[in-house]
């Protein structure tokens, strides 16, 4: 075996589960075990079974089927325990004082953290207080910055464009207008990428605030160019122009009033400015869901082993990225608080407008 500065290792999922967060700490684990002879404990519920004493030791046995098994098989939670610095029942110790007593309890020479943008701030946030933490970029959403990739996009994509092309055979049946939301509360990337995928006419996007006008506009003209049907791709955070105008406080008071999801919004714009017939389908949690397909599967299991040599080298305060075809990692502090936005002069952006698709601004 080759040499490593860790013996014991902690895991943890943090944030919400994706397809291939299974397939990425069995990457890590075999790696882990079979070239450096580590011990990994896998840390319950995320940040929140940290905080509250929550693991057990990561046998062989456990990494059968994790391949092709969807979800997390640590469990996870949104905690973010440098915002919750409360007295925990448990300890009697705030939520980072009492990570850092597990740290220490449970022999850990290092954590591996496996989310997104929030949890890998924490993670940077716990590598300033002294833990060794590697993360690793874990979203459907591909909002992390400085990589090009980030495991459970691509089956969260093609989820979204299955169930779009689906939707396509009913709106041509019924000459319909169908609107199908999708996930992206703060960027547009699934909404984006499926709706290019699944041959949208319409795609609605939080980046890029739209004018109902203009939706309806593209509408008109299918109908008037013999398409008796139009598909229109809604992100969960796509917003108006006037809504573009409002702050933070404001915007989350209208959407709290708004009584409805967007998407369904939408499809009510939609019918009252074209008179035409107008459905709506909220995908929501089902492109979280299921098995990852093969590329997100052998992408995990290639970012998990390749946390095994950082780990090795005891290269800390880092998490891996996907750049230049090839994996890398960069300081957790380079990726803290940021989101990667689907910006207007985005090849695919400008490829979608030059085939005909609109994004109602």
């Amino acid at each position: 075996m080759s040499d490593s500065v860790v013996k014991t290792v902690g895991i943890l999922t943090s944030g919400g589960d994706a397809p291939g967060l299974n397939a990425a700490i069995r990457g890590l684990c075999e790696a882990g075990i079979n070239k450096y002879g580590m011990k990994f404990i896998g840390i319950q519920n995320g940040y929140k079974g940290f905080e509250n004493g929550q693991c057990f030791d990561i046998e062989k046995k456990d990494l059968e089927n994790l391949l092709v098994r969807g979800g997390t098989f640590l469990g996870s939670t949104r905690e973010k325990p440098f915002k919750n610095q409360d007295i925990i029942e448990k300890t009697g110790l705030n939520a980072v004082d009492s990570i850092k007593k597990y740290y220490k309890k449970w022999n850990l020479d290092a954590l591996v953290v496996l989310g997104g943008n929030g949890s890998n701030t924490t993670a940077g946030l716990l590598s300033d207080a002294g833990l060794n933490v590697i993360g690793l970029p874990k979203t459907i959403d591909n909002d992390i910055v400085h990589t090009d990739y980030t495991f459970g996009f691509q089956t969260a994509v093609g989820i979204a464009t299955d169930a779009i092309e689906k939707i396509q055979t009913t709106a041509f049946s019924h000459s319909r207008v169908m609107v199908v939301e999708v996930m992206g509360h703060k960027v547009g990337w699934i909404g984006l990428c499926s709706g290019i995928a699944g041959g949208a006419d319409v795609i609605l996007l939080p980046e890029i605030p739209y004018d109902i006008k203009s939706i309806a506009k593209k509408i008109r003209k299918n109908h008037d160019e013999g398409k008796n049907y139009s598909i229109v791709v809604v992100s969960e955070g796509a917003l108006n122009k006037e809504e573009a105008k409002l702050d933070k406080k404001g915007l989350k008071k209208a959407r709290a009033e708004m009584g409805c999801s967007i998407g369904s919004r939408v499809a009510k714009e939609i019918e009252e400015a074209t008179g035409l017939e107008t459905r709506v389908t909220v995908l929501g949690h089902l492109q979280r869901g299921g098995s990852p397909n093969a590329y997100d599967r052998y992408m995990a299991s290639l970012f998990g082993a390749a946390a095994s040599d950082y780990l090795a080298k005891g290269e800390f305060g880092k998490i891996l990225v996907w750049q230049n075809h090839k994996i890398t990692a960069i300081p957790l502090v380079d990726v803290a608080g940021q989101v990667k936005k689907v910006s207007a002069d985005e090849s695919l952006v400008k490829a979608a407008r030059g085939i005909g698709i609109s994004f109602g601004d």
